[in-house]
C-alpha cells in the first residue's frame, strides 16, 4: 500500500490560548489566521505541551506549516524561518492556570504542565462530571456536555456526587427542562446506580485509569473499598500495571 503525503499549506501564528482537561493538564492551542486544508477551514491547531512549543521556538506572526495528523487533526510541522515574528514575542509558556491562577507543576519525565487546584478549578470540574456521565461510563442519558457546563455555571451541581441528589423541584423551570425531560433524566440517573464496578472506577477518571485497566481493577479487586486498601505489592500483580 502507498501511502500519500499528506497536504501541507502555510498560515500566520496570531496567538496561543490554553485548554485546561480534567486531569489538570494544560494544552497549548495556536490560533491561526484561517486557511483551507483538504476541504475545512483552519482556524486552531494543537501544540500539545511546552516541549512542542520550545521546539519550534514559536513567536507570534511566525509563518507556519500545518497538516492533518491522520487526515483528521491540524498540527503545526514547522517554521518558515525566512518568515518570522519579532524576536520579542516569542511565546513563552505560562506560569498560571488560565482559569483559576493557580501556579502550574511540571512532574519529572512528564511533557505536560498541570493545575493541582483539583477541586476549585471549574474546567476540571465540569471535566470530570461530563467524563463521569459519558457513554463508556455510567452512561446517563439527557446529560450532555453543554447542559452539564450549564448546571454547574448555575450552581446545581459541583461534583459528581450532587448528580444523585438532583430533585426534579430544582430542575423545574431551566432552559429546555421540561417535565418529560426532567423524568428522563432522573430515571437515567436511577439505572446508573446498576452499572458495573469497572464502569464506575472508569468513570472516576483517576488518572492512568482508562477502560482496560479499570476493567483489570475491577476484576481484582471486588469493591471500591479493597482498591482503595491495596498495596503496591497487590497492585503490581496485575497484568498490565507497572511501577
Amino acid at each position: 500500500a502507498y501511502k500519500f503525503e499528506s497536504e501541507r499549506v502555510i498560515t500566520k501564528m496570531l496567538s496561543v490560548s490554553y485548554q485546561v482537561g480534567r486531569t489538570g493538564a494544560i494544552t497549548p492551542v495556536a490560533n491561526l489566521k484561517p486557511v483551507l486544508l483538504s476541504g475545512t477551514i483552519i482556524k486552531r491547531a494543537s501544540l500539545h505541551n511546552s516541549d512542542q512549543m520550545n521546539k519550534f521556538s514559536l513567536r507570534l506572526g511566525d509563518s507556519v506549516f500545518i497538516e492533518k495528523g491522520g487526515e483528521i487533526i491540524p498540527k503545526i510541522i514547522a517554521v518558515d524561518e525566512n518568515s518570522r515574528g519579532n524576536l520579542e514575542d516569542k511565546i513563552n509558556f505560562i506560569t498560571n492556570c488560565p482559569e483559576c491562577k493557580t501556579k502550574l507543576i511540571k512532574l519529572e519525565g512528564e511533557a505536560h504542565h498541570y493545575c493541582p487546584n483539583q477541586n476549585k478549578c471549574d474546567p476540571q470540574n465540569i471535566a470530570r462530571i461530563q467524563h463521569f456521565t459519558s457513554r463508556k461510563a455510567m452512561d446517563i442519558d439527557g446529560l450532555g456536555n453543554e447542559r452539564i457546563a450549564k448546571f454547574y455555571k448555575g450552581k446545581i451541581i459541583k461534583n459528581i456526587a450532587d448528580l444523585y441528589v438532583l430533585s426534579p423541584e430544582s430542575l423545574i423551570g431551566l432552559d429546555g427542562m421540561a417535565k418529560k425531560s426532567i423524568e428522563k433524566l432522573i430515571n437515567s440517573i436511577k439505572l446508573s446506580k446498576g452499572k458495573n464496578f469497572s464502569k464506575i472506577l472508569f468513570g472516576l477518571g483517576i488518572r492512568y485509569v482508562g477502560e482496560t485497566i479499570a476493567f483489570k481493577l475491577a476484576e481484582s479487586f471486588k469493591s471500591i473499598d479493597s482498591l482503595i486498601n491495596s498495596d503496591m505489592d497487590s497492585l503490581l500483580s496485575i497484568d498490565e500495571i507497572g511501577d
